[in-house]
């Protein structure tokens, strides 16, 4: 029997399956991680390479998942330091736990179908015991109603600047904020979509009963599903806004570009690298979703100063992330009487 691969040892077969997504980045992020942490788990803990692993050794592997070592955990840190841990403290919850096992399998299986491996051991390893749960808009992580308007109101504030050459230089960072935030919270695209949203997908589309037409934005999703969703007109001129301060116009002709791009590019390595040798690159889902929780970590102190806010918001808004003003965008589509067949599954 020969193998289908041309892999010369277990990662660059593991290289070669990850390969199949490399045209769907999230997908390839998140099975990259799964087998990251069983590599180093097998190497580290176990002492055995990954295409020897036993039934028994993947046993011993979801047990680990439910309750991984102190070696192994840590807080978030960059991937380049020596401080970075494969699990965040804590351990996984019993769904991602699940996830990872039928990642784990999958991979295997189709080691096993191009012939690098005789047979597949997680065949016979049972999924973590999860409770499958209703889904539906997750209200305590939206945003209340007078807590998302105040919200605005100091987005809006901060955004003003003036011609101070720091401070406009720091409104231009609010501004890139503002229509961030905007269009999660207006249009309840996750972090992802919203990062890799572009011009050339934002349209304005008549009405099918007539008035006025509408912006829209076609965007990417989950497991590659295209969706369509409406943009406000406020979301609308913070994007104008933002594109200004990029020295672009908005209304020109359509144009190929991400909506959102970073206008401060860290002086590291692997940001130069990443930008330097494209026009406008976007954020990656990490860093766009850090854009906003800096500054709603800055709007928190804000509002801790005002007697008005209650203790409730304050403690919410500390620990909002950009996947809130997602669930916001559905509590309100739902206080607005919108069917719940329409709001997405969030």
């Amino acid at each position: 029997m020969f193998a289908f691969i041309r892999a010369p040892h277990d990662l660059a077969a593991i290289h070669a399956y990850l390969h199949r997504y490399r045209d769907r980045p999230a997908t390839l992020r998140a099975y990259t991680r799964e087998l990251e942490r069983l590599i180093l788990w097998a190497v580290v803990v176990r002492g055995v390479a990954v295409s020897s692993m036993t039934v028994e050794d993947c046993e011993a592997y979801k047990d680990f998942l439910s309750a991984p070592s102190p070696a192994f955990t840590g807080p978030k840190q960059s991937r380049a330091g020596g401080r970075w841990r494969p699990f965040a403290p804590g351990g996984l919850s019993a769904d991602s736990q699940a996830y990872a096992v039928r990642v784990l399998r999958a991979a295997f299986a189709w080691l096993v179908e191009v012939r690098y491996l005789a047979g597949n051991p997680w065949s016979a390893v049972h999924d973590p015991v999860t409770v499958t749960r209703e889904v539906a808009v997750q209200v305590r992580r939206a945003l209340p109603a007078d807590l998302w308007t105040g919200l605005r109101a100091v987005l809006d504030a901060r955004c003003a600047g003036d011609d101070a050459e720091g401070q406009d230089a720091e409104a231009r960072q609010w501004r890139t904020a503002r229509a961030a935030i905007l269009l999660m919270g207006d249009s309840g695209l996750r972090r992802d979509e919203a990062a890799h949203a572009r011009r050339e997908n934002l349209r304005l589309s008549p009405r099918p009963s007539g008035g006025a037409p509408v912006w829209a934005l076609t965007v990417t999703g989950k497991r590659r599903r295209q969706r369509t969703v409406p943009v406000s007109a406020a979301t609308v001129r913070a994007l104008r806004e933002h594109w200004a301060d990029r020295g672009r116009d908005f209304d020109a002709p359509l144009d190929s570009a991400p909506l959102i791009v970073p206008l401060v590019i860290p002086a590291t390595g692997p940001a130069l690298e990443k930008h330097g040798g494209a026009v406008e690159a976007p954020y990656s889902a990490d860093a766009f979703g850090h854009l906003v929780r800096q500054a709603i970590q800055r709007m928190t102190v804000e509002f801790g100063a005002r007697p008005d806010v209650p203790k409730a918001h304050l403690v919410q808004l500390a620990n909002t992330s950009a996947h809130a003003f997602r669930h916001t965008f559905g509590t309100r589509a739902v206080a607005r009487e919108v069917s719940r067949l329409t709001v997405p599954v969030l």
